[in-house]
């Protein structure tokens, strides 16, 4: 009963580390989506951009989701984490299509780093997801 009372203690407790960190993943990627939208906004409110449309930040914002799969790649914390994954595959994504455009049509550089950064978090859940079957077996 002890042992099994243990147990469970650290589950939760990984579970909180898990939701904790998902957290943190969203209010990044509301911030991230703020900050796309504030230099349109102000154009639109006060006649004049105050700020130029994100670069070296919004990549600094797309390594969360890679970084957050690093943390808990381990087959019991990425079984945890894999039930709340269209959290990290949303971030990703937005990333991924924020960035490939600005490098499409705009060139820059600096955004690279948040294109391979996404595509790192999608490889990263399919090399996971597949780890996984292949443990289960």
């Amino acid at each position: 009963m002890n042992k099994q009372t243990g147990a469970e203690e650290r589950a939760r407790a990984a579970q909180g580390h898990i939701d904790r960190s998902l957290m943190a993943l969203k209010i990044i990627l509301v911030i991230a989506i703020a900050r796309l939208l504030v230099g349109p906004a102000t154009e639109d409110l006060l006649g004049s951009r105050l700020m130029g449309l994100p670069t070296w930040e919004w990549s600094l914002c797309a390594l969360t989701p890679p970084a957050l799969l690093f943390i808990y790649r381990s087959p019991e914390s990425w079984r945890l984490l894999s039930y709340d994954a269209i959290y990290v595959k949303s971030a990703a994504g937005l990333y991924l299509f924020y960035a490939t455009a600005y490098v499409i049509f705009q060139g820059g550089w600096t955004l690279w780093i948040a294109v391979v950064a996404s595509l790192a978090a999608f490889l990263g859940i399919w090399w996971l997801n597949r780890k996984e079957r292949l443990s289960a077996r």
